[in-house]
């Protein structure tokens, strides 16, 4: 099956729905190309809010919007699930599960997916938080291990039971132990009065020398110090060594006694087979020019966290966030049309506008360039920012209700194993492979 363009206009296939392709696909709205999107799922993900869908205080309808429903209004833009497979640069066109498509001009904004670092049964027993599916298998095994901990015998075991692991002291691996944290202090001590839920554990380890190591000292040190508060066991300056789904090990002979191991410590670019002479670099990105060119091509492009692009500002590339992806997906969609115009493609300038991390209720911290504060302010900040980048009114709408009721009542709604999680399967099939 070959579908190729029907209509005069030059084809741009972009692959990813996520913050970037979203951005590049709306600034070619009304022009003369026909641009096709492909994506795996039929929906975008708003990724920095997915632990929140692992911890319960969240559905994930609220965070994931239909990829038709943002592009309706657009006429010159058509959309496809598909799993692409392969790309093959010689004949300008993609291989998917549901056919092939040439292109003129590719765009990959396949962005990032979890980054293991070689370790087979860290990436087998280890629960990964990169899409919704992942989010839902962890909130299913939050809730399993309180299930089996409340009529388990064995003490070693319900101890097991009753501790998570973070690895990585990034804003994900903050945010979630932040989450963990609230749910055993306000929520689980009603829902579980047969258990002593103040026993439950929770670890937040990170590798480098400080949590939110890319923020501010002050940032830092005042997360680590709202993490402690809430009874969280922070470790810096350790390495996680092995993970058998029973025990991890760290700095080589340390353990720690857990069923509940939670992988944030990295990601690296998601790569498509078939681009041979691309760079990839360290993290698993592809390198490009200072207007998102892949090197090695001339009409394949990347955008967002698989783009590695050296700049002054930014000798080891730009760091994997939405804003990066946003920014790049605007600037290029003005460069393709300047490029098909025969005009000189403008340079990639990255504007920073801030990090920002929340630890919990009233806790967050925020860095802006000549601003770095701390607290409640931070908080509401962090929260109107994200309701802002939030795709749709009704997923905004929803999102802020339900912070609201959860402010107010001390709970989180969606505590419900909505599919089993089987980490005995898990078990089996790492096992057999």
């Amino acid at each position: 099956m070959n579908n190729n363009q029907t209509a005069a206009f030059p084809r741009i296939i972009i692959i990813g729905g996520g913050f970037g392709g979203i951005q590049l696909a709306k600034k070619l709205n009304k022009q003369e190309v026909e641009v096709l999107m492909v994506d795996r799922h039929n929906y975008h993900t708003f990724q920095p809010l997915l632990y929140q869908v692992a911890t319960g205080g969240l559905e994930p309808d609220s965070i994931a919007f239909p990829l038709r429903k943002v592009f309706r209004s657009q006429k010159n833009l058509n959309f496809r699930v598909a799993d692409v497979l392969r790309i093959e640069p010689e004949e300008n066109k993609i291989i998917t599960d549901i056919g092939d498509y040439s292109y003129d001009y590719l765009v990959i904004a396949t962005g990032s997916e979890t980054n293991f670092f070689g370790q087979k049964e860290i990436e087998h027993f280890a629960m990964p938080m990169k899409t919704v599916p992942e989010a839902l298998n962890l909130r299913s095994l939050i809730l399993q291990n309180l299930e089996e901990a409340l009529i388990e015998e064995d003490a070693e075991r319900k101890k097991a039971l009753m501790t998570f692991v973070v690895v990585g002291g990034g804003p994900t691996g903050v945010e979630t132990a932040g989450a963990l944290a609230e749910l055993r202090n306000h929520v689980l001590i009603s829902d579980y009065p047969e258990l002593d839920i103040k026993s439950l554990r929770i670890f937040l380890i990170e590798g480098g020398s400080r949590v939110l190591e890319p923020f501010s000292e002050e940032a830092s040190a005042k997360a680590k110090q709202f993490l402690e508060d809430m009874g969280v066991v922070v470790y810096d300056k350790t390495r996680v060594n092995f993970y058998d789904g029973q025990k991890i090990t760290y700095n080589d002979t340390e353990t720690i006694d857990t069923k509940g191991v939670i992988w944030s410590a990295g990601v690296k670019g998601a790569i498509i087979p078939g681009m041979d002479k691309a760079e990839i670099v360290r993290g698993g990105r592809i390198k490009t020019n200072t207007y998102n060119r892949i090197v090695g091509y001339d009409n394949i492009f990347a955008i967002g966290d698989l783009a590695y692009m050296e700049t002054k500002d930014y000798p080891h590339g730009h760091p994997g966030v939405a804003q990066v992806a946003i920014q790049q997906g605007k600037q290029l969609g003005e460069n393709l049309l300047r490029i098909i115009n025969n005009e000189k493609a403008k340079d990639f300038d990255y504007y920073d506008k801030g990090s920002m991390a929340t630890v919990g209720r009233n806790k967050a911290v925020v860095d802006l360039k000549y601003w770095k504060f701390q607290g409640f302010f931070a908080w509401l900040t962090w929260m109107f920012v994200h309701l802002l980048f939030l795709v749709g009114f009704r997923n905004k709408a929803v999102t802020l209700m339900n912070w609201i009721i959860n402010y107010f009542s001390y709970d989180r709604g969606t505590r419900v194993i909505i599919r089993k999680f089987n980490r005995e399967l898990m078990k089996e099939e790492a096992i057999a492979k």
